[in-house]
């Protein structure tokens, strides 16, 4: 009981980690429609940028400096958000499938230069002994998982109520506005790129957070931890979720990674062990059955998006939501 027990407190924490990645998603592409697929670029700029700072000196590589874990989420924070500017200056302007191209060469370059720059990143061997927290626990898997369940939980609920509040505001209906048509926005004397940058520089930092929760839990990264495989487990807990939805992003992630869990027992209690390297290409193929699934069902995903539109009382009538 124990076992299953401490299980489900990682497992959870893994899920609740790709949460505060899929809200990233969801405030560029649910809130305001732009095509980043470029995600695992983000995450891993914020998993090393933490990484770097937190971790103890070692006399083979730059870094090291041994920092608090909350500097170092700050600071992942901060420079995903800061790369996501700086890209988004470049390339904000061109429209979805010009955007998407230009996020997915950023994220392969990412990789390339994790894997390159060993002084820094220790290249392909990686960077370990990353601080853990809650590491004084970690004799006990029980106390240890919860503990860090409890910690990744806090973390995503104050994620989601300021993107809540965001998505509220002024600054949030803008937004919507510019998804759902931008010339009209524009013409509203709405300075529609800054907006978007705004929205793709707030989603890469959370991203970068959500990297760098994932690397402390963990306590070891690689450049292959933040290959394409990683964007498209995202989008996909996303579309299952609900675009434009807040809870939809953390649901669809738990569902996913779920699957994803589950799918990866399976193909190991089916498959003979010298044949399940290359049967691992099934995760990929079972999560894509059922996202064509759910859209089939569930166009909008599990948890729909809700407008509420405002207009002037009329014949007694309360304002009417709808769902996008």
């Amino acid at each position: 009981m124990i076992e299953i027990l401490g299980y489900a407190a990682f497992f959870l924490t893994i899920a609740l980690s790709y949460a505060v990645i899929a809200l990233g998603l969801n405030v560029q592409w649910g809130q305001t429609g732009l095509f980043n697929v470029g995600i695992a670029g983000f995450v891993g700029i914020g998993a090393y940028a933490s990484a770097i700072l937190t971790a103890p000196d070692a006399a083979d590589r730059i870094g090291g400096f041994a920092l608090p874990i909350p500097v170092g989420w700050a600071a992942a924070f901060a420079a995903a958000a800061l790369a996501s500017l700086a890209l988004g200056w470049l390339t904000i302007r061109l429209r979805a499938d010009y955007l998407a191209i230009a996020t997915f060469g950023f994220a392969v370059t990412v990789q390339l230069a994790a894997l390159n720059l060993e002084p820094l990143t220790g290249g392909p061997f990686g960077l370990g002994f990353i601080p853990r927290p809650f590491a004084g626990f970690a004799a006990d898997p029980l106390v240890f998982g919860l503990c860090n369940l409890a910690l990744v939980a806090l973390v995503l609920g104050l994620v989601w109520f300021v993107m809540e509040r965001l998505v509220r505001s002024p600054w949030g209906r803008v937004l919507k506005a510019v998804r759902e048509d931008e010339e009209a926005a524009r013409a509203l004397g709405k300075p529609v790129t800054r907006f978007r940058l705004q929205a793709f520089a707030i989603g890469g930092g959370i991203m970068g957070l959500g990297g760098a929760l994932q690397a402390h839990f963990i306590g070891f990264i690689a450049p292959e931890n933040y290959l394409p495989t990683l964007t498209f487990q995202v989008w996909t807990m996303l579309v299952v979720g609900g675009a434009g939805n807040n809870l939809g992003a953390v649901v669809g992630s738990v569902v996913v990674w779920g699957l994803w869990s589950a799918s990866s027992f399976l193909i190991g209690a089916a498959v003979d062990p010298g044949n399940q390297a290359r049967a691992a290409a099934l995760q990929i193929v079972l999560i894509g059955v059922a996202l064509c699934l759910i859209l089939v069902l569930r166009p909008k995903g599990l948890f729909a998006e809700v407008l509420t539109h405002h207009r002037a009382k009329r014949d007694g009538e309360d304002a009417q939501p709808a769902t996008r």
